[in-house]
């Protein structure tokens, strides 16, 4: 979304909204459409189409965010949705078995996360030294055949990778995120530690979920 407002905005990058350039004012208007008048620019009759656009654009924004995610085995509000990358059947799941064991591409593996109750059942599509990453296929869709799996019994979730949708989110923050394959539908939480457009990498995985602290007003 920041990159479609950045293309309607004058790109003079001169500083008169109080912000060092049209990019970081572009990622601000994301979430607050009055700071749209904040540029001087905007105002004149050249940029009137530029403008409307803008505003169209952080409404839409702005209503895509009024719905709530919430989980729910817990009923805990997550930040986005994590979705798979484009062309894969679920998101990435980074794994560390407990147990030393041999693995290969394509195989299938049955584990249980740490902190999960119910056993999972992952294709395994990359290996880095002790760290296995997988597609999730079951248990659902592995009752379905007669696949061969190889049980490695209890694994640490160490990152999810896949697609986000939800409210804007920074590298660095820890953000509440909702997995779409989670069959608990349990909200999960952990670290942003990369963003390209709309993929992201979560690392630091818990399902220890803390919520807002609620502020009540001083009367």
């Amino acid at each position: 979304m920041e990159k479609k407002m950045i293309e309607f905005l004058p790109g003079f990058n001169c500083g008169r909204c109080g912000f060092g350039s049209c990019a970081e004012f572009a990622e601000v208007i994301q979430t607050k459409s009055e700071s749209i008048d904040l540029c001087p620019f905007l105002t004149q009759e050249r940029f009137t189409s530029n403008k409307i656009e803008i505003e169209r654009l952080a409404t839409s924004r702005l209503n895509g965010c009024q719905k709530k995610i919430v989980g729910v085995i817990d009923s805990y509000e997550a930040d986005i949705i994590l979705d798979p990358l484009k062309g894969e059947i679920s998101c990435r799941e980074v794994l560390m078995p407990m147990a030393l064991v041999e693995l290969r591409i394509g195989e299938v593996i049955e584990y249980r996360p740490l902190g999960c109750p119910i056993v999972h059942y992952g294709k395994v599509i990359k290996i880095d030294h002790l760290l296995v990453t997988v597609h999730l296929i079951g248990p659902c869709r592995r009752r379905e055949s007669e696949t061969k799996f190889t049980p490695v019994g209890c694994c640490m979730v160490i990152a999810f990778e896949g697609r986000y949708h939800g409210r804007n989110i920074k590298v660095g923050e820890t953000v509440r995120f909702l997995p779409k394959h989670c069959m608990m539908q349990k909200v999960h939480s952990g670290v942003v530690v990369k963003i390209e457009d709309e993929n992201i990498l979560i690392e630091g995985i818990d399902l220890k979920v803390w919520q807002p602290p609620v502020v009540h007003a001083i009367k």
